[in-house]
């Protein structure tokens, strides 16, 4: 119950962060903020000022709600008890990443212009990484994890499949972090190993549910 509260005073205390920043920085954006990078890290897209310093903060009250509110709501979450501190880490972690990208946002639009395509690697490489490590660990429920209709149907698939689809995003965290080196293709170093992984698990699951059923 400690580790639960702690993990929620920390979130909290980012959106509060979040908020605090933005409030500061209020006077001196410009009415339209760069918000949008493409993948040669130019911007490309813009949001009202208002929007530009409020959009992630608020977006990080309705994740903070949804995601405590899961290990409550899951009908299996007598699992999740089993894995929470886990759990909660991989929220911790991803609350840090969407404040450094909030923080990159705002800096640009002062004139201190951090290329996304050095951030992106450098957030996502430990967080592809922490979600191996949060797949390794996940029991069985409604919610976390990889869920498909067979590793939801087999305690032995889900097994299997978080065993091998741990390994895999651990990876992807490593090749994703080679972005920071090769900025070009940062996006790319993130999003294929990630989509990659995922597919597999899918195709893996499934075959090794027939396996089962045989």
């Amino acid at each position: 119950m400690m580790n639960m509260r702690r993990s929620q005073i920390g979130i909290y205390g980012i959106i509060l962060i979040s908020f605090i920043i933005s409030t500061y920085f209020y006077p001196q954006m410009p009415d339209e903020m760069a918000s949008h990078w493409n993948a040669h890290g130019q911007v490309d897209g813009y949001l009202p000022k208002f929007w530009g310093l409020f959009l992630i903060p608020f977006t990080l009250i309705g994740l903070a709600l949804l995601l405590v509110a899961i290990p409550k709501i899951d009908p299996l979450k007598e699992n999740i008890e089993k894995f929470r501190k886990y759990y909660d880490g991989f929220i911790f972690l991803f609350f840090i990443f969407m404040l450094l990208v909030h923080l990159q946002m705002i800096l640009w639009n002062i004139g201190i212009k951090i290329n996304p395509n050095i951030l992106f690697p450098i957030g996502f490489g430990p967080l592809l990484f922490y979600i191996g490590i949060l797949c390794e660990k996940t029991k069985r429920n409604w919610f976390i994890g990889i869920r498909t209709p067979w590793t939801l149907s087999s305690e032995r698939v889900w097994e299997k499949t978080h065993k091998v689809g741990g390994k895999l995003f651990k990876i992807a965290g490593v090749i994703a972090l080679l972005g920071v080196f090769f900025q070009d293709y940062a996006l790319f170093l993130i999003l294929i190993p990630a989509i990659l992984t995922a597919i597999y698990t899918i195709i893996y699951s499934y075959l090794e549910y027939q396996k089962e059923i045989r």
